[in-house]
């Protein structure tokens, strides 16, 4: 089975300790990814990745961690050729321009440039390098929680997930798990999420009641970085990480 092979990053990403270990996957994936687009010996020298990148761009996620990653030529060239696509593809549908009828945010309202313009902004060469070993981390996440009863109580004993996570988790559930282990797995997360958010309540409540004088001298307890952490549990993002960079 395919999810076999993906046993050791999602074991990984749940021995991490992380607030959401799919956060923790998710984010080593999307490195790589910008590490193969943009990195020492890049994709973007090979002329069939390029017509692709042409084809594709990147999303503005992905272009803000390309243009952090401090490689100016790289993205130069990869923005000259893309550019230059764009323009091509651009012009063509401003000569045949078609417009919307009744506005754009009337029933399929949409002009042909409007609809090119949607279009291409919603694709991303990074995000497509990585969306289908991610849907594999995922599908073997739930290979693990059915045949390996350690994963379970890992699982069961952890910080439990951010919202967006618990979500796609709670929504594929029933695509890979079977009655009676879909009916163990949704009573776990659901208690596991309680806990989480109750150790996250209290370690932010912590946070603000020290800044009271009479807690100037208290422990911090576990609240030093409860911002990021809430944010991160709320938003499945890590507002602490800062640019990426190979530096």
């Amino acid at each position: 089975m395919k999810e076999k092979l993906y046993t050791i990053p999602v074991n990984d990403a749940v021995a991490s300790d992380d607030e959401c270990p799919i956060c923790n996957a998710k984010r080593s994936l999307e490195r790589d990814a910008i590490d193969y687009a943009i990195g020492p010996g890049a994709s973007y020298m090979e002329s069939d990745i390029r017509e692709i990148t042409d084809r594709t761009g990147f999303c503005a996620r992905h272009f803000q961690m390309m243009f952090d990653y401090g490689n100016s030529l790289g993205n130069a060239l990869i923005l000259s050729s893309h550019i230059r696509k764009v323009s091509g593809d651009m012009k063509k549908e401003m000569a045949g321009y078609r417009a919307s009828k009744g506005g754009m945010f009337s029933k399929g309202g949409e002009s042909n440039v409007g609809r090119y313009i949607k279009d291409l902004t919603k694709k991303c060469f990074v995000c497509d390098y990585y969306s289908e070993t991610y849907r594999r981390y995922i599908a073997t996440f739930f290979y693990l929680y059915e045949n390996d009863e350690s994963f379970r109580d890992r699982i069961k004993g952890g910080k439990g997930f951010c919202l967006p996570h618990m979500r796609e988790l709670l929504e594929s559930a029933s695509d890979h798990l079977k009655k009676d282990m879909l009916d163990d797995f949704t009573k776990t997360l659901f208690e596991v999420q309680s806990r989480s958010l109750d150790r996250i309540q209290e370690d932010i409540d912590w946070f603000v009641e020290k800044f009271k004088y009479e807690n100037k001298d208290a422990d911090w307890k576990e609240s030093k970085d409860a911002i990021p952490r809430s944010i991160q549990k709320l938003a499945g993002i890590y507002p602490a990480d800062g640019k990426y960079s190979p530096n």
